[in-house]
């Protein structure tokens, strides 16, 4: 009878010293602040999060959505760095870390940056609240409805600076959102990696409060804040190879853990991926089935900023195109796919026909098709066929979700067959032609 226990306890030990001699995983990372979140800048793909939707306070984190406003309507126009702006009675009222700013006081919009971004003074960030919207209550206004363009689905802004306010929260998936945002202006990069500057003609010094600008290897930005409901809070954003990456810490215990959890999310996210762009395929010229050309030139598009783990640093791809083109053909339009996995990655199935490429103003129908129609007759039935294929592209695109990177391959000339058709060459067409999930 005594044999089971000790069975029983034999095995458990085995199986214990098992699960310890086994490696450890890159998904054990361990972080003490409950709501972090680890976002790849281009991609926006989560690569690491716990309880990233948890709604809570984020304290002066609240000034990136005050700084994208901000550089929004610098990029519009609406305020220029070297603008002076004066102090209100309520901006010269706030407390907590600000520059002191008396009422009346004039600043630069400059100036008023520096304060808010390497000080995180309150006073200041207020300042260009009211010069943006006219007041700081038309201002929390415009960061709501930013928050709700950018699908910020956790956030209610109720104030510009993130002091403490019934009903003013936030997750740490939505500080990566608009801290993505921010980082689209390369300007704020000039204030967040400065460690000491002045204004006020040098009598007022300003000390950058987050720390990683003097310590992390590739570290950008951006933003810390502290008070007594938030906690010690951190998006830390950094770049190493072309790649980027979002670190956000809400509700840490003290100002040394934020410092050390968002070193460690920066740290697993550039040991564990990488981005590369694939070489493009060469290609040799399309078959044209009764053009007045054999051959027409293809190109294969754009290749995009792949995010890779670090294990599937190498890719490979696979070209699936039309085998023969059939007139009229337009310069532009899609004549197949070439596809980018990993290496070792099993290939999908892709369909027959390409989807989602070719989005022409207008229906271009064969001169053949509409011969001996009236004028009217004929625009109700390319009406009507643009219509069905709009349809048909809607239906398409729903079969797109979790396929691998697509790049199209387009003609670079025209061809033509039909009555009408001028057959005349046209210049290559440039730009982004790929996207992650789906077709261009």
């Amino acid at each position: 009878m005594k044999r089971k226990p000790l069975c029983a306890l034999l095995i458990s030990s085995l199986l214990f010293c098992w699960i310890l001699a086994l490696p450890a995983q890159a998904d054990e990372l361990t972080v003490t602040a409950p709501s972090v979140v680890l976002m790849e800048v281009s991609t926006g793909q989560v690569l690491f999060e716990k309880e990233s939707h948890a709604v809570r306070p984020c304290a002066s984190i609240t000034k990136v959505m005050t700084l994208c406003l901000t550089f929004e309507a610098i990029q519009a126009g609406k305020l220029n760095l070297t603008d002076t702006l004066t102090a209100s009675a309520h901006a010269a009222s706030m407390g907590g870390s600000d520059i002191w700013l008396k009422e009346g006081e004039q600043m630069t919009v400059d100036d008023l940056i520096k304060a808010t971004v390497i000080m995180s003074a309150n006073d200041a960030a207020v300042v260009l609240a009211e010069n943006v919207a006219g007041s700081e209550e038309d201002f929390v206004q415009k960061m709501n409805e930013k928050a709700q363009a950018l699908g910020m689905a956790d956030t209610v802004f109720k104030n510009c600076n993130g002091l403490d306010e019934e009903g003013h929260v936030t997750s740490a998936h939505d500080v990566a959102l608009m801290s993505r945002e921010l980082l689209k202006y390369p300007k704020i990069q000039d204030y967040t990696l400065t460690w000491i500057d002045y204004v006020r003609g040098g009598a007022t010094q300003l000390v950058n409060t987050n720390k990683l600008i003097r310590s992390y290897n590739g570290i950008t930005g951006l933003k810390t804040g502290t008070t007594s409901q938030a906690g010690s809070c951190i998006t830390a954003t950094a770049e190493r190879d072309g790649l980027g990456l979002i670190a956000v810490v809400l509700g840490a215990d003290s100002t040394d853990n934020r410092f050390a959890d968002a070193r460690a999310l920066l740290d697993y996210g550039f040991g564990g991926w990488s981005v590369t762009i694939p070489e493009a395929p060469a290609l040799e010229p399309a078959p044209v089935a009764g053009g007045m050309a054999p051959t027409v030139a293809v190109k294969a598009g754009e290749s995009p900023k792949i995010l890779m783990k670090a294990a599937d640093s190498q890719s490979s791809r696979r070209c699936k195109c039309r085998r023969i083109l059939r007139p009229p053909s337009r310069r532009g339009m899609c004549w197949g796919r070439w596809c980018i996995l990993p290496l070792g990655k099993p290939w999908p199935r892709c369909p027959s026909q390409p989807l989602r490429t070719w989005r022409p103003s207008r229906l271009d129908l064969p001169s053949a098709i509409c011969w001996g129609l009236s004028s009217p007759c004929k625009a109700a039935f390319r009406g009507l066929l643009q219509a069905l294929g709009k349809l048909f592209m809607k239906i398409g695109e729903s079969n797109l979700q979790n396929a691998p990177v697509y790049c199209r391959i387009e003609t670079q000339r025209k061809t033509a067959a039909f009555p009408g058709s001028s057959g005349q060459g046209g210049q290559v067409v440039k730009g982004p032609l790929c996207r992650r999930e789906g077709l261009p």
